[in-house]
């Protein structure tokens, strides 16, 4: 005998939810977002950050930093090369300015009508008091417009809990060779607990 009053329960079930569907999807069902408030969590600090650095990126000799580790399938164009990384990140645009990390990861050609690359890396510092924290980017990178913006998506050390963004701005580059040197303005938001008692 349960089973036609499940039946029936069921089949009442759209008409018990209809009137919370517009408190649940916006007035609207199809819009594509929405944004809530999120009240102030009493029990977490907020610190800002903000770095300032310089990325060199060397592909060619034999000090190479950047190396790729797939050719293009179409030798006319650049799409489809994936690049890896360790390169310095210092002080100042002089590549003999004082070193503060490596910029650790890959890049990938994942553009076909512009050269723009999928970025994924880890900024590891390695000066002050920074000294063996870790940011992580991933974000779109296309070298040719003046400037680019990639979130800051965690890290770990003193950026733990960390989410921003980064903004890199080509400050030389050599078209022959294609060696780089990126200035790059970082700002993170880190949350940490406070810890009571």
């Amino acid at each position: 005998m349960a089973l036609p009053q499940t039946k029936s329960l069921f089949l009442l079930f759209p008409l018990l939810v209809s009137p919370f569907i517009p408190t649940i999807f916006g007035e609207n069902p199809s819009e594509f977002s929405k944004t809530i408030d999120v009240p102030e969590e009493p029990m977490r600090r907020q610190k800002l950050t903000s770095l300032h650095f310089y990325f060199h990126d060397i592909v060619s000799g034999r000090n190479a930093t950047a190396v790729p580790v797939t050719k293009p399938p179409n030798p006319s164009s650049f799409f489809g090369v994936i690049m890896m990384m360790d390169d310095p990140l210092t002080e100042g645009p002089d590549p003999n300015s004082k070193p503060v990390g490596r910029a650790q990861g890959m890049y990938a050609s994942a553009a076909l009508e512009e050269l723009g690359f999928m970025q994924a890396m880890n900024l590891y510092f390695t000066a002050g008091k920074y000294n063996g924290s870790v940011l992580t980017v991933l974000g779109r990178n296309a070298p040719m417009h003046p400037i680019r913006e990639m979130p800051v998506i965690g890290g770990s050390g003193l950026f733990r809990f960390a989410t921003g963004y980064a903004l890199a701005r080509t400050h030389w580059v050599d078209l022959k060779t294609g060696d780089a040197i990126v200035e790059y303005n970082v700002t993170v938001m880190q949350s940490s607990p406070v810890l009571v008692g």
